[in-house]
């Protein structure tokens, strides 16, 4: 701990080093936290939580607290060493007025505060000021309690002196400014879902959240660290050996941890960070493991002879099939790049988990011989379905089903041949791909009604999906192909929007058809190409039935336009089939007037786990889910 202490001492005002103003942050917040839509508004959290994670790395907070307030301000507090509050010695005022008003000012440009931290670009807390309507913070240390506010990036009062204190932290509190954002009302789940995996990745440490606006709580503290976060994401899985392997060791300054355990399911799931940075993308450290498991794995099964010496090599994706790992490295200079700067690029992090992997992977495998065979003979099935699978490409390739020119009878094609200008509409029955047919706009959208039951993927290998005639006809008309053979340069629509009824079956084929794309064409829905379409549930008509005073997607707009017209009938549609051309084109299809709503996977966890609840083979998990979400579900028809 000699060197955590060496950091202790370090962190004073002179660490803060100033490398530019704040003037452009307000006039181009994309450029600073993304977007100015929700993930923007969001991420003002992360930046002032990133800070108190940033004292935890370094052993010195073990207590964070977020708070949603009634107006929808926030409160990150925690018990790190407390902002400086020295003054800085180039600028004359107190560290944090500096820190929280001159962007990139912070102690982790090489000034000695931090060998590891989150907060990459030391402009947190100081975009974070530049985007609040208001923004007070509060600092326990050397024995006082300090407190200052600002407004729109400027501070609007002294740093003083408001009390004493026998503890140290910083409290944050901030409220988010309607004129920059779109929406100023935060979503429970989305900061439940990251504290709870920051909890994960920095076990011991406690993080407690309460949303004042609804009374809800939540604590989270694992000691577990990455183990108890491998068993939370199979917890509604049927684990094949009952404890994670667990991997912690350091090298050349790079903290490597990695949890790995097989379930029955077919999916693979990795989750990667880097300084508690999700790698959404991977990079280096996910490369490493997976050459190191593959190598591993086949090494160990042809010491036993259980490959044979004529027998191929076993594959990444099949020594991967049903498992779950989360790796998390710790590295004092991380070097990001990617498309959103989530994939982690340092060289030399491949080499170094590749060995520490294969050391202990290893290790664990000899002296566990019942996991080890366990392990192999899933990867041994998982060979023997991919041949399968491959026989049945190859087969509908013969037959011209995914390699054909002619599309899927049922298809009504667009005349449109740009696939960033075409669309196409995945309609649930005859009656409503018959009206949506009609209705349409003909030289952009498509439409490919379905009938029948959908096969449920989550169940299914790729070989038996390839035997599905609803789902063949979808690859068919997508022209991308599927699996390994998936290629999104491809598509032939670049908007896949599902239309289907607004009730409870309707939801169901949504759900597979989700899981589908989620499973084997992933990176659909993370290019943001797959859509849901939102159907009105009721029309308000005259008494007679022969005129259409409007159209309401929910209760509330129902009761508006009862308002109005006050001798109205309602018709509630229970499918899209009872609407006719016209009306499923004003309602729905009309790119002017449509509400379409975006399938995202961001949070790759969360997703993973409704997928496993709702269509997995598990019924426990499933009826509790539904139990704790029915009163959430408005308009269900049974």
């Amino acid at each position: 701990m000699e060197e955590n202490k060496n950091n202790i001492q370090q962190y004073e005002a002179e660490q803060i080093q100033v490398l530019e103003g704040l003037e452009a942050v307000r006039k181009r917040p994309g450029m600073y936290i993304g977007s100015t839509g929700l993930k923007g508004l969001h991420h003002l959290v992360w930046e002032i939580v990133d800070n108190a994670i940033d004292e935890a790395l370094i052993g010195v907070c073990k207590n964070i607290n977020v708070f949603i307030h009634q107006d929808n301000s926030i409160t990150v507090e925690d018990d790190g060493r407390g902002f400086p509050v020295g003054i800085h010695p180039k600028l004359g005022k107190p560290a944090v007025e500096v820190a929280l008003t001159i962007l990139h000012a912070g102690s982790k440009f090489g000034g000695g505060g931090y060998k590891v931290s989150g907060g990459l670009h030391g402009v947190g807390v100081s975009v974070v000021n530049a985007l609040s309507e208001w923004l007070e913070v509060k600092v326990k240390r050397d024995g006082h309690l300090y407190h200052q506010e600002y407004s729109r990036g400027s501070a609007t009062t002294k740093l003083t002196v408001i009390g004493e204190a026998d503890s140290t932290g910083t409290t944050v509190s901030f409220k988010p400014d309607h004129e920059i954002f779109e929406e100023v009302e935060y979503n429970f789940d989305t900061l439940e879902h990251r504290l709870r995996e920051l909890a994960f990745l920095n076990k011991g440490v406690k993080i407690y959240l309460k949303d004042e606006r609804y009374d809800i709580e939540k604590t989270f503290m694992y000691e577990g660290g990455i183990v108890s976060f491998v068993k939370y994401l199979n917890k509604n899985k049927d684990p094949l050996h009952s404890e994670p392997i667990y991997i912690n060791t350091k090298k050349d300054e790079i903290e490597v941890e990695v949890a790995l355990q097989y379930n029955s399911s077919y999916a693979e799931n990795i989750f990667s960070f880097a300084n508690n940075i999700n790698t959404l993308e991977g990079g280096t450290h996910t490369n490493g493991f997976k050459t190191s498991l593959t190598k591993v794995i086949n090494d160990y099964a042809r010491k036993y002879k259980i490959l044979k010496e004529n027998d191929a090599n076993l594959l990444g994706e099949d020594v991967r099939e049903g498992l779950t790992t989360v790796i998390s490295i710790k590295i004092p200079d991380p070097q990001f790049e990617g498309q959103t700067k989530t994939k982690l690029g340092n060289p030399e992090v491949r080499g170094i988990v590749d060995s520490i992997v294969s050391e202990n992977l290893e290790a664990f495998l000899e002296e566990n011989p019942s996991g080890a065979k366990i392990i192999v003979d899933k990867a041994l099935t998982a060979a023997r379905a991919r041949e399968a699978a491959k026989k049945a490409r190859e087969l509908t390739r013969r037959k011209n089903v995914l390699e054909s020119t002619s599309l899927p009878g049922k298809l009504a094609d667009c005349s449109e041949k740009d696939p960033s200008l075409c669309e196409i509409y995945i309609v649930e029955g005859d009656s409503a791909g018959g009206s949506a047919k009609q209705g349409r706009d003909r030289k952009n959208q498509a439409i490919l009604p379905l009938r029948g039951k959908i096969l449920n993927v989550e169940k299914a290998r790729l070989d038996k999906i390839l035997s599905s005639e609803m789902l063949k006809n979808m690859i068919t008309a997508f022209g991308a192909g599927i699996s390994e053979d998936f290629n999104i340069e491809k598509m032939r629509y670049h908007k896949i929007i599902l239309m289907t009824d607004a009730d409870v079956d309707g939801a169901h084929i949504r759900v597979l058809l989700l899981t589908f794309f989620y499973r084997y064409m992933r990176p659909l829905i993370d290019a943001g190409y797959v859509y849901i379409a939102q159907p009105p549930l009721y029309g308000v008509k005259n008494k007679a039935g022969t005129k259409i005073f409007g159209y309401a997607y929910n209760d509330k707009e129902l009761s508006e336009l009862l308002k109005k017209h006050k001798e109205a009938s309602v018709q509630r549609y229970k499918g899209l089939g009872e609407m006719n051309a016209t009306q499923l084109w004003d309602t729905t299809m009309d790119p002017e007037t449509r509400t379409i709503l975006q399938v995202t996977s961001e949070d790759a966890a969360a997703a993973d786990e409704i997928l496993t609840i709702t269509m997995g083979e598990k019924v426990e998990p499933r009826r509790e889910f539904i139990e704790q979400n029915a009163k959430y579900v408005k308009n269900l028809d049974i």
